[in-house]
C-alpha cells in the first residue's frame, strides 16, 4: 500500500508515455486524392525506423554526440573530481563559499544559462569576444568548428559545480582514520588523493558517468538556444534529440519523431549497460586482488 502510489505515477508518467511512443512510431499519416483529400493514419510497421535510420542527418546527429560525449564527460568527470579533492584537501580556505560559487551556476536554469552565452558569444555584444579580439586572439564561437566547443562549456558551466558537490560529499563519509594512518604510513598528499580517496568513492564516480552519459545523450536545450537567429553552425537536425523535435514540430511527422526517440533511447540504454557492466567487472577484479592478496599474506 505504501508503495502503490509510486507505481501508479511512475505508470502514468513513464511507462503509459513510453508505450504510446511506441505505438505511435508504427504509424505514419498519408494524404489521399494526390494531396487534396485528407489524412489518414495507415501502419508503417519498421518504416519510420528505417527511414530515420537512412536519414543522414539522423545519423549525423549521433556523431555530434560521440564528439560531444567524447569532450565532455572526461571534462567533467575530471574538473568535478579536481575541485573537490582541492576542497577536500588540508590546504583549502573558505569551503563553504567555493562550494556556494561553484554550485550556483547548477541554479540557473539550462534556457537562462544558454541565452547568457549566447550573449557573451556574439562578437557585437560580448565583452569577452571584444577581450579577446584586443588580445589578438579570434575565435567564432558559431563556426562550424566552433559550435561543439561552444555548446561543451555551456553544459560544463552548469553541471561542474553540481558533480563537484557529489564527489565532495563522497570524500567527506571517508573515515578518516584511513586518511591519518595513510599519512602516518608517508603518503603524500598526491598518493593520498590517487591511492586512498579515488578508490573509496569509485561508487561516486561511476554514478556521476552514468548520470553524464544519459543526460549527454539527451542533449537539446544548449544547441537548440543556438541554432534560435544567432547563425550559428548548429543546425535544427543537429542531435537526435533536435531531429525528433523537428520532426514533430516542424514537419509534424510524429511517427517519426517517435522512432527517432525510441532509436535515441536504446542507444542510452545500451551504453548505460556499458557502463554499469565495465564498472561491475572492476569491481570484480578488485575483490579478486584483495583475497589474492590476503592469501598470500596467510601462506
Amino acid at each position: 500500500m505504501l508503495l502503490a502510489p509510486f507505481f501508479v505515477l511512475f505508470a502514468v508518467v513513464m511507462v503509459l508515455p513510453i508505450g504510446y511512443a511506441l505505438w505511435l512510431s508504427l504509424f505514419t499519416e498519408k494524404q489521399s486524392g494526390l494531396g487534396f483529400g485528407g489524412t489518414e493514419t495507415v501502419f508503417s510497421g519498421l518504416g519510420n525506423y528505417t527511414t530515420a535510420l537512412g536519414d543522414a542527418a539522423f545519423r549525423e546527429g549521433f556523431l555530434v554526440l560521440l564528439g560531444y560525449c567524447l569532450v565532455y564527460i572526461p571534462l567533467l568527470l575530471a574538473g568535478g573530481l579536481g575541485l573537490a579533492l582541492l576542497l577536500d584537501s588540508a590546504l583549502a580556505r573558505a569551503r563553504r563559499f567555493f562550494q556556494l560559487a561553484l554550485f550556483l551556476p547548477h541554479a540557473v536554469p539550462g534556457i537562462i544559462a544558454a541565452l547568457i552565452w549566447v550573449y557573451l558569444y556574439t562578437p557585437q555584444l560580448s565583452p569577452v569576444v571584444k577581450a579577446m579580439e584586443a588580445g589578438g586572439v579570434g575565435f567564432d564561437f558559431f563556426s562550424p568548428s566552433g559550435a561543439l566547443p561552444s555548446v561543451v562549456n555551456i553544459a560544463l558551466w552548469e553541471w561542474l559545480g553540481y558533480n563537484m558537490v557529489i564527489f565532495y560529499a563522497a570524500l567527506q563519509a571517508i573515515d578518516r582514520s584511513v586518511l591519518e594512518a595513510a599519512t602516518v604510513d608517508g603518503a603524500g598528499a598526491w598518493r593520498t588523493a590517487f591511492s586512498i580517496k579515488l578508490p573509496l568513492i569509485r561508487a561516486s564516480v561511476v554514478m556521476v558517468a552514468l548520470f553524464t552519459v544519459i543526460g549527454s545523450l539527451q542533449l537539446f536545450t544548449e544547441p537548440l538556444i543556438l541554432n534560435k537567429g544567432t547563425g550559428s553552425a548548429v543546425t535544427s537536425t543537429w542531435t537526435p534529440n533536435m531531429y525528433a523535435y523537428t520532426a514533430a514540430f516542424d514537419r509534424n511527422d510524429y511517427g517519426l519523431a517517435a522512432a527517432a526517440s525510441v532509436l535515441l533511447a536504446l542507444t542510452a540504454a545500451l551504453l548505460s549497460f556499458a557502463v554499469t557492466r565495465l564498472a561491475g567487472n572492476g569491481n570484480r577484479e578488485k575483490k579478486s586482488k584483495e583475497r589474492k592478496a590476503r592469501k598470500e599474506r596467510t601462506a
